[in-house]
């Protein structure tokens, strides 16, 4: 996980986004946060142990 300080919120937290982007895929839609959650445009995430959240856009 994170190596750097302060270190990143959790995979499981509320917060999760908030993490630190490792790599960035923009053409491609999606981002893979510090916290191993992989995030994509449309807001949807997938967690490390394969739940998916699903997209959450504001209304």
């Amino acid at each position: 996980m994170c190596r750097h300080e302060p270190p990143c919120p959790a995979a499981a937290s509320p917060d999760r986004e908030a993490a630190a982007v490792l790599v960035a895929h923009p053409e491609q839609g999606w981002s893979l946060l510090c916290n191993e959650v992989l995030v994509f445009e449309d807001t949807g995430d997938l967690l490390p142990d394969g739940r998916v959240i699903a997209p959450h856009r504001p209304v």
